[in-house]
């Protein structure tokens, strides 16, 4: 459903993203790891069309994000770690006012009611945005991602904020989603969350990946039987501060 191809960032000296390229199958849940400043923001972004990579090329299904950006944005959802949401608008206004914006049929309304209801926001619902804690900002954001679909979906630490319940609430979500045939990207901190989640993983090191394959594929790779936990930090001591370029 995605596919990134030498993806490359240059901000004029510092290279912030070498050479990335990444696969994304429908159905897949992929967990996307590094140390902070390591370039996921930066890539994800790209993928996301809100950044012109420097080289390389995004495809999402069967169109060319350069070339073809209304075409594969409109199979795309993205989350950012800070979402922008409107706060004069109340949670359910905010939610019809994504599913104008998509030009979605009245029933996505029924599904956006039941997301309502699993983040625990029905009761809030009818109260402006502008009241929210951030983690019910990140929940209203996510549904109004959800509102039109889509076929692909972008999430940038989407736990920041959340409490212990809307995490699960979160992961359980995201996995029925896979089970729809979307494809997920989503990036964390929390690597037992990771493990115990995705179907692959991606780590990035100073700009570049450095591995990316399932926890079992990794372990093998290099030896070991360690956790996910475990083996991030011996990869990233091993490679951090590195030069991206």
């Amino acid at each position: 459903m995605l596919r990134a191809d030498g993806l490359t960032k240059r901000f004029g000296d510092k290279e912030a993203v070498c050479d990335v390229s990444l696969t994304l199958k429908a159905g897949e849940l992929f967990g996307f790891l590094g140390p902070n400043g390591a370039g996921k923001t930066t890539t994800i972004r790209m993928l996301a069309g809100l950044l012109t990579p420097t080289r390389g090329e995004v495809r999402i299904g069967n169109h060319d994000l350069e070339r073809a950006p209304r075409e594969a944005k409109k199979l795309l959802g993205y989350l950012p770690d800070k979402p922008l949401v409107y706060e004069k608008l109340t949670g359910r206004e905010y939610i019809r006012f994504m599913m104008e914006l998509y030009d979605m049929p009245s029933d996505v309304l029924d599904e956006a009611e039941s997301y309502l209801h699993a983040f625990a926001l029905d009761s809030a619902a009818d109260d402006l945005i502008s009241g929210y804690s951030h983690g019910m900002k990140q929940k209203i954001a996510l549904i109004g991602q959800l509102t039109h679909r889509p076929r692909v979906l972008l999430l940038d630490e989407p736990t920041v904020g959340l409490d212990p319940k809307g995490a699960r609430t979160l992961r359980e979500t995201l996995r029925a989603l896979c089970e729809q045939g979307v494809a997920v990207l989503i990036s964390t901190h929390l690597l037992p969350v990771a493990e115990m989640m995705c179907d692959r993983i991606g780590i990035m090191v100073s700009g570049r990946m450095i591995a990316s394959g399932t926890v079992v594929e990794l372990q093998s790779r290099y030896h070991t039987d360690a956790s996910l936990e475990d083996l991030f930090l011996q990869l990233t001591d091993a490679t951090e501060g590195e030069p991206a370029g």
